[in-house]
């Protein structure tokens, strides 16, 4: 045996009696105060499953049994996409957080949302809102302020006439959950850039809906195929997020404003004196006759411009899911690619845009190991998500899950389509309300 072999053997033989003894007494504190650590490390989940349970026994309440309504939309829909952004802002009006710590501890009150979805089934385009029956009427007012001529009816949740199995063996579907990719300060495309409205001109021919390559998808689909999009929108304040100083930070950096420099402490002073002799100074950097906004490209002064306008208005943490279920016989394998051509019409390459997020997507890449078990769970879990209307956590909120639209980008992408939308499928409501003259007898 060579001497540097046989040299190393001895050193670690010697190494192991050494350290053996603690080995030894470390197991047995191990073993000895075990129920000490394990809390500690179980503090965050055990935390997160106590709300969690708070949380969904207070939403639970009669009063808040969660309702599914159906909106009719007239022949003709002439009012401007800005009337759904106020839709949006008056339904921001939901927002009421947990007064104080007792209330979210004790009682489980969280901030309840509302999930707005669009759904083909069998070839006809349908428009729903799932809310808290305790958020009804506000959200009813809110749309009939701007669009009093369309029908809210209450129904049965559409996903539950899917047999709650899927997949099996007569029916399969495809799926994913949709994530923004660049930071959620960068806004979508909204809809002031897909068409120029124009008060004096009544008709709709010369917009450019973004719903209408949608449905014509939608028209075109067979019976036993059903098209899910679902947008679940919670209202935000700026005093319980970080969005709005995530915002102001991207603006400082894209507008190469100088950052403020860290405080000094005494203490750190004076160990530089001690060290040093002197006394640090701070270095002047030296700024040039212009400030830094006016060397921005138009390019960049239009990506400032456009993340300005997003954290001016009222914000909605967010997230969107896809769902494509259909009986084998007519499932259509292509389909994966209808929901991500419509959210791509909302991205733009200089600020952000949409894809499929891998975690939720229903495919394992092969080879792989249990790749039929995993694509099975992965389809039930997204299916499952859907119907009770849940992002997707393991087990807590993780990057690209969920991010921030403001009520601009949700009116783009959810709005009441025109007369424009080239279907005949979309059910529309046949005579318009109104109010009853000013002249009618009352006695």
């Amino acid at each position: 045996m060579p001497a540097e072999i046989s040299f190393i053997i001895q050193a670690f033989s010697v190494f192991w009696k050494i350290i053996f003894p603690y080995l030894l007494a470390l197991k047995a504190l191990i073993f000895q105060f075990w129920w000490i650590i394990v809390p500690f490390y179980l503090f965050n989940h055990l935390k997160f499953i106590y709300f969690l349970f708070m949380a969904d026994r207070w939403a639970g309440d009669k009063s808040r049994k969660p309702v599914v309504l159906e909106v009719k939309i007239p022949q003709d829909v002439i009012r401007p996409l800005r009337a759904m952004e106020n839709v949006f802002n008056g339904i921001w009006g939901s927002y009421d957080p947990p007064k104080d710590w007792r209330a979210s501890h004790f009682e489980g009150k969280i901030i309840l949302g509302a999930s707005f979805e669009i759904a083909g089934i069998d070839g006809v385009p349908h428009m729903y809102i799932r809310i808290p029956s305790s958020n009804r009427k506000l959200i009813e007012s809110a749309i009939y302020a701007q669009y009093p001529e369309v029908e809210i009816v209450e129904v049965p949740d559409y996903t539950k006439a899917v047999p709650a199995d899927v997949p099996n063996e007569d029916w399969d579907l495809w799926g994913c959950d949709f994530q923004v990719m660049k930071p959620d300060v960068y806004p979508l495309k909204t809809y002031e850039q897909f068409f120029e409205e124009k008060p004096e001109v009544s008709k709709e021919e010369k917009r450019i809906d973004p719903l209408s390559s949608l449905f014509e998808v939608i028209s075109r689909m067979s019976k036993g195929e059903q098209l899910w999009i679902q947008i679940n929108a919670k209202p935000k304040s700026p005093k319980e997020t970080t969005f709005f100083d995530r915002a102001k930070k991207e603006i400082d950096k894209l507008a190469k404003r100088p950052e403020k420099a860290p405080g000094r402490s005494l203490v750190s002073d004076f160990f530089y004196l001690l060290i040093h002799g002197e006394i640090p100074t701070e270095e002047k950097k030296e700024e040039g006759f212009l400030p830094p906004e006016m060397k921005l490209t138009t390019g960049e002064r239009d990506i400032v411009s456009a993340i300005e306008r997003k954290k001016s208005k009222q914000c909605f943490q967010c997230f969107i899911k896809y769902v494509y279920v259909a009986k084998r016989n007519v499932f259509f394998g292509g389909a994966k690619g209808f929901g991500v051509s419509f959210f791509a019409q909302f991205g733009t390459q200089n600020l952000n845009n949409t894809k499929p997020w891998t975690p939720t997507t229903t495919k394992v890449q092969s080879p792989d190991i249990f790749t039929a078990r995993r694509l099975y769970l992965k389809k039930r879990d997204l299916i499952e998500n859907y119907r009770t209307r849940d992002p997707a956590f393991d087990p807590f909120d993780v990057e690209g899950a969920t991010y921030y639209l403001n009520s601009e980008e949700l009116a783009t992408i959810w709005h009441f389509p025109g007369a424009a939308v080239p279907t005949a499928s979309l059910q529309r409501v046949e005579m318009k309300k109104g109010a009853p003259p000013a002249t009618l007898p009352i006695e």
